[in-house]
């Protein structure tokens, strides 16, 4: 396969995922922001958002003050966040137009068509009236792409690089995810309980579940009160929990050796090193470390790992 077209499809299936994954945090943080709570907590809240995505810098260039409308629109309408859902939608639908003839119809119809709803959906009042009806549209345009793409694509090399941007995705936005969330607690997690009062956990951490659509998973493999440690054991070394590190980072280790080339045996080993890590790793010996470290080690690899994808399959082997 030519560079060029792994490229594509690589940032194609990426930015689908990207659009699904903001979608996802505005809508708890939205629906946070509607319980009872202070303003400085819900500041720390729409902070928290900016941060996960490392947007701080640029939203406060652009915007000043922190305020809901405004990361709102940062992050949903504005054209020049490249992690803005109208960003990741825009150029999801324009690396699918470079690869129409790597694409099954299907596949391309279905993001065609999201971009051409996302933009009558903005044009109106759709959006403003009910944000959360519209971040469910993004989600499910998500999952209507990955199932077109499951159910009428030849499992060829082309797939295989679809779903591999998928996953790296998928397993860095998870790993942010938890970062930033679990630092909201206002120290480095190390297993500890917290001090807040209960009420105020279970919202925070039912949040961060619901984020994932791991809240009714949790209530199914645990049956009992939401505890941080728990929450970190499920979305991070749960293999049968679909967003979690693990299952993620599967994925990917999975794909690299169908796509296993002469260039690719160092960033294969990478993948499957990390993948060991969390294969064979446990909770509380990731909690007595500081989880705030082991998450950063982690984005930095998967980072390295997105790096070395891209000098095996998608430039170095030229066209």
């Amino acid at each position: 396969m030519l560079s060029r077209t792994a490229d594509h499809l690589f940032w194609m299936s990426r930015y689908t995922e990207r659009a699904e994954n903001t979608a996802r945090m505005l809508n708890v943080s939205y629906e946070t922001s509607l319980l009872p709570q202070s303003a400085a907590v819900a500041q720390e809240g729409w902070e928290g958002l900016l941060s996960i995505s490392e947007l701080i810098p640029a939203y406060t260039a652009k915007h000043g003050d922190v305020t809901p409308e405004r990361v709102l629109h940062f992050m949903v309408r504005d054209g020049e966040n490249p992690s803005s859902i109208v960003s990741c939608l825009r150029a999801a639908r324009e690396n699918a137009r470079a690869v129409r003839g790597a694409l099954t119809t299907e596949i391309w119809e279905t993001q065609n068509q999201t971009w051409l709803e996302l933009q009558r959906l903005l044009k109106g009042d759709a959006y403003e009236r009910d944000p959360g009806q519209f971040f469910e549209w993004v989600k499910y345009r998500s999952h209507l792409s990955r199932g077109v793409t499951l159910g009428t694509m030849l499992q060829d090399e082309a797939f295989h690089f679809l779903r591999m941007g998928t996953f790296l995705e998928r397993s860095d936005n998870t790993a942010r995810l938890l970062d930033v969330k679990f630092h909201a607690v206002k120290k480095d997690f190390f297993g500890r309980a917290s001090e807040r009062n209960q009420e105020n956990d279970f919202y925070h951490w039912s949040a961060i579940l619901r984020s994932v659509s791991a809240f009714e998973v949790y209530r199914k493999v645990y049956r009992d009160v939401i505890t941080p440690g728990r929450v970190a054991d499920l979305l991070i070394l749960r293999r049968d929990m679909p967003r979690s590190l693990h299952a993620s980072m599967r994925e990917v280790v999975d794909n690299l050796a169908v796509l296993a080339n002469d260039h690719s045996s160092e960033t294969q080993r990478r993948a499957g090193r990390l993948l060991a890590d969390l294969q064979y790793g446990r909770i509380d010996e990731i909690l007595s470390t500081g989880l705030h470290a082991f998450l950063t080690q982690f984005l930095d690899r998967v980072n390295d790992l997105g790096g070395g994808i891209s000098r095996n399959f998608l430039v170095a082997n030229g066209d």
